[in-house]
């Protein structure tokens, strides 16, 4: 029974996405075009609010947990273990005051309604992973573009998503560039919960009922730290709070 619901809930909120990625294109399109980056910020802002909770109607409950302070005024790097496309919108959603942008593969800077014109125009940066002198020279303009306006940078050091919520190896070079190109940023470990549970049955039907975490552990400062040091704790604070 539960997951006939689960094939009935998914067709809705399927249905519901397509037409709101189309829907935010325009308003990208319009808020870029007609108000620069405050423009654009304002609907990816609303993008990603809907699209956070759009999978409530799958009875999904989002809790985001953050005890610690979060830096003001200064660049952070949010380093997090990635389990479905469904981490993005939420913490975008949740963290939109610090404006982050997010490291993605080349692959979706093209072809997706919404989310490749974001990630072209929102200040994420797109990186090719079989081209590594392009990937450093990405993240280092990266690393300097957050550094300078005190925006957030989101890395998913796995490099590609856990079907099982169990952790990948951490890859350090994209978080060593970042660090050595923004030095007076800080760290931010954050650890996801049970959003593959969403995707068990693959991408249809979306699982019911899920309940999903996002916890912030306590900020970093970059340079407090030798690079390997900082890269072992970061990862053990991710992983260890791994359900």
């Amino acid at each position: 029974m539960k997951k006939i619901l689960a094939y009935f809930l998914s067709i809705i909120f399927y249905s519901i996405y397509g037409t709101l990625l189309l829907v935010f294109h325009v308003m990208q399109w319009l808020g870029f075009n007609l108000g620069k980056y405050r423009g654009h910020k304002i609907a990816v802002d609303i993008m990603n609010g809907s699209f956070t909770y759009l999978l409530y109607i799958l009875g999904t409950r989002i809790k985001f947990i953050s005890k610690y302070p979060i830096p003001e005024n200064a660049p952070l790097i949010i380093v997090s273990n990635h389990q479905s496309m469904n981490d993005i919108s939420p913490i975008s959603w949740f963290m939109r005051k610090y404006h982050p942008k997010f490291v993605s593969k080349m692959e979706l800077g093209k072809g997706i309604p919404s989310v490749s014109y974001n990630l072209r125009h929102g200040g994420s940066v797109l990186i090719d992973r079989k081209d590594s002198r392009q990937a450093i020279t990405a993240l280092k303009e990266f690393g300097q573009y957050i550094e300078k306006n005190n925006y957030s940078a989101v890395i998913f050091p796995e490099g590609t998503r856990s079907k099982d919520g169990v952790p990948k190896r951490f890859s350090e070079n994209g978080l060593k560039t970042l660090t050595k190109y923004a030095p007076s940023a800080y760290v931010i470990p954050l650890t996801i919960n049970n959003c593959w549970k969403l995707n068990r049955y693959g991408m249809f039907p979306l699982e019911v009922g899920v309940k999903i975490t996002f916890e912030l552990h306590e900020s970093i400062k970059a340079d407090s730290l030798e690079f390997d040091k900082l890269f072992e704790k970061v990862e053990n604070t991710v992983k260890n709070a791994v359900i």
